[in-house]
């Protein structure tokens, strides 16, 4: 019995030393994925404020900047659709160049082209012009004018979409702020959130109904979730 008692005695000082190791390597691991997050964010932030100044084109036929150059081409996009911003001080370009293809050099979709403008209040200020004028064109074709943004910042705004389908339905008045925050008017007050679970929470602590009824997340990651499943079946 003595012996037995011993071995047990071993064994549980052999289980509690794994614990311990196990513990260890959780927490080692946890500040690995925090340190990591950490600087996944530092580099968005930083790819961010490279783009800050940036206004991103897209729709513009290919082959129009070999004939005018990509300054040209942003300069009667101002004239066409903003003729009154001719009579203000010059917009001053820093840099204009299209985006060379990624994925399929072969594709019929024109290529973006970035405009890098020295000010940040000539980019907002064009960007404001075409919100209000909802339908921005280049010789009469339709084309776009966007803020740019990195890819994970750019995935970041995309998922707060649904909820500021949901929100404009409810009369909130929400916002997209810069670079993915949602802003939103509650009660006569303006709430910011920076990700959807501060929303969640904030939506769970409110009695309201109207809080109530937005989803608790897009339908764009329950797409991903279905597709990702579909995939792991086959």
């Amino acid at each position: 019995m003595q012996d037995i008692r011993n071995k047990l005695k071993e064994a549980e000082e052999q289980i509690s030393e794994v614990e311990d190791r196990l513990e260890e390597i959780m927490d080692a691991e946890h500040k690995r994925e925090k340190r990591l997050k950490t600087n996944e964010e530092s580099l968005r932030e930083l790819w961010d404020n490279v783009k800050r100044t940036n206004i991103c084109i897209i729709g513009v036929p290919e082959g129009e900047e070999r004939e005018k150059g990509t300054e040209k081409i942003f300069q009667e996009i101002i004239a066409e659709n903003f003729p009154n911003m001719g009579n203000e001080p010059l917009i001053q370009i820093q840099e204009a160049q299209q985006v060379p293809y990624k994925i399929n050099p072969r594709r019929n979709t024109p290529r973006h082209i970035i405009i890098k403008l020295t000010k940040i209040k000539d980019k907002e200020k064009i960007l404001k012009a075409a919100r209000e004028k909802k339908q921005v064109t280049y010789k009469g074709t339709p084309i776009r004018l966007l803020a740019d943004f990195s890819a994970e910042t750019l995935q970041s705004r995309r998922e707060w979409h649904d909820i500021l389908n949901v929100m404009k339905g409810k009369n909130l008045q929400p916002r997209l702020l810069y670079p993915a925050r949602l802003s939103f008017r509650f009660e006569g007050e303006i709430k910011t959130f920076s990700d959807k679970q501060k929303l969640r929470e904030f939506k769970y602590s409110n009695t309201k109904p109207t809080l109530k009824k937005i989803p608790k997340r897009s339908s764009l990651n329950k797409k991903r979730n279905v597709k990702k499943k579909r995939l792991q079946n086959h």
